[in-house]
């Protein structure tokens, strides 16, 4: 077993309102974990702890090897989606991405490049993004998601509104991605996304993980 992610006793207070209570999971490479639930059952609040965007209010999360608030203060190496992906709707889609490379500055434009044709998205294109589709946006989501060749990818709600053949394509990538050895975290209402890429599926309800049988 090669783990990557292990969750220990994670507990997360809003005030008097308990989101996640005592979670403990541990998470291998190479594997695709699905994370279900109601809204606000409390899935976007695990992955806001696992990155370090929020901070728990007890027990701790270690990301490769690192404790998230102690060792460092956000998770590295790690794709995100959380809620709906912001862009600068004047820009293209390929001035965006190359906007949110140089904050890490770890990538150019090669990498760019090619993550935008993985997702079906022209990075020549000089439509701004205030014009994109709702698809189009969602593609352009996960191709910042994956452009940093990251270790982990965390994905909420990945397949929101793209059509049968974007769901397709999205679901190719996962699949090949954890072939690579990525580990994929991924939270969906759609329970044929769930079924079709989750090595290991998760509910979370009224705070506690339990696993979940398909």
């Amino acid at each position: 077993m090669t783990e990557i992610i292990s969750i220990e006793n994670l507990t997360k207070r809003f005030g008097d309102v308990t989101a996640l209570e005592n979670v403990n999971l541990n998470m291998e490479k190479g594997k695709i974990y699905g994370i279900v639930g109601r809204n606000g059952s409390g899935k976007t609040v695990l992955f806001k702890l696992i990155t370090g965007y929020l901070k728990p209010t007890a027990g701790r999360v270690v990301v490769s090897g690192k404790e998230i608030g102690k060792d460092t203060d956000f998770a590295g190496n790690i794709g995100i989606i959380i809620e709906n992906p912001g862009f600068l709707k004047g820009y293209t889609g390929f001035k965006n991405l190359a906007y949110l490379a140089g904050i890490r500055n770890i990538i150019g434009k090669k990498e760019i490049r090619e993550s935008m044709e993985k997702v079906g998205l022209d990075p020549d294109s000089r439509k701004k993004v205030g014009k994109y589709s709702l698809g189009m946006k969602q593609r352009l989501g996960i191709a910042q998601a994956i452009m940093e060749n990251p270790e982990i990818l965390i994905l909420d709600e990945p397949m929101n509104s793209l059509d049968n053949q974007g769901v397709e394509e999205v679901r190719g990538i996962l699949m090949g991605l954890r072939d690579e050895g990525k580990t994929i975290i991924l939270a969906s209402h759609n329970k044929e996304d769930i079924e079709i890429l989750c090595d290991k599926v998760y509910e979370i309800n009224r705070g506690r993980l339990e696993l979940y049988h398909l």
